[in-house]
């Protein structure tokens, strides 16, 4: 029962212009992005440390989305569906993506500005880790290691449609 008090309902449009719920515990929406703080992330079963440790992320700054809150603990989504609960001070504000295809194996071109006309400064492929700039509801300027440019803001998980990112 207590699982089921935690669960909330949105929509796409309110997540975009932040009018959706917020968390009773931190006040900031749910859902939201946000990246692992550590390379070493604990994901529980439920919100204590006495639930079984389900996994273990050791990927520093991979995004993950907050679904819920209770107490100091957060239970998150990754890019590919998993789900968990995670201590609150493992996770960072800080802006991060990966980058989607459409079609497996597709690599996903990296603009030289928020054009598509513009010149095409790198080709990424699916599961690229990027750190969020800014987006603008269409495009996000990313950066990485040996890469910066603007990205269709579709192709990665880490940025809500239409959300603006600053």
């Amino acid at each position: 029962m207590l699982l089921a008090a935690l669960l909330v309902v949105w929509t796409p449009v309110a997540r975009a212009t932040g009018e959706g719920p917020v968390g009773a515990v931190s006040g900031l929406p749910i859902p939201r992005f946000v990246s692992l703080k550590s390379d070493k992330v604990n994901v529980r079963a439920g919100p204590n440390k006495d639930q079984e440790v389900r996994w273990v992320y050791t990927r520093v700054g991979m995004p993950v989305e907050v679904t819920a809150e209770f107490e100091n603990w957060r239970r998150i989504r990754d890019w590919e569906g998993a789900e968990g609960w995670v201590y609150h001070s493992l996770l960072s504000g800080k802006r991060s993506a990966v980058v989607v295809p459409t079609l497996k194996d597709e690599l996903i071109p990296l603009y030289d500005s928020a054009e598509a006309t513009a010149p095409v400064v790198a080709s990424l492929q699916p599961g690229v880790l990027t750190q969020v700039k800014a987006c603008d509801g269409k495009w996000c300027q990313v950066s990485g290691k040996g890469f910066n440019g603007w990205i269709v803001q579709e192709r990665l998980w880490g940025a809500y449609p239409n959300e603006k990112v600053e």
